[in-house]
């Protein structure tokens, strides 16, 4: 069975006004990841991702491209040790 992951993350770059958010979260779901994301007011997207280690890993991995329209400077993560809800939400 594999390990459940639950990482806290950022995002950098051109990450806002270019449908990162929505994207993130078809992308989560579609690897049946749960968390949340949001924008901040620096410009960087936040956000937490929950569940299986090799989902987590690709959906990593995707972060780093971004949709179409995002230009992805960095991604960093650190461990999370909070509450996540099932499901993928958009935070505001």
């Amino acid at each position: 069975m594999a390990r459940e992951t639950v990482l806290s993350l950022r995002v950098t770059g051109r990450v806002q006004g270019v449908s990162f958010r929505a994207w993130t979260q078809a992308e989560a779901l579609q690897r049946g990841l749960d968390g949340w994301v949001r924008n901040e007011a620096d410009g960087s997207v936040s956000g937490v991702i929950a569940g299986d280690a090799a989902a987590v890993a690709a959906m990593l991995r995707a972060l780093q491209r971004g949709p179409g329209a995002a230009r992805v400077t960095g991604v960093t993560t650190a461990p999370y040790d909070g509450d996540v809800a099932g499901g993928f939400v958009i935070r505001r």
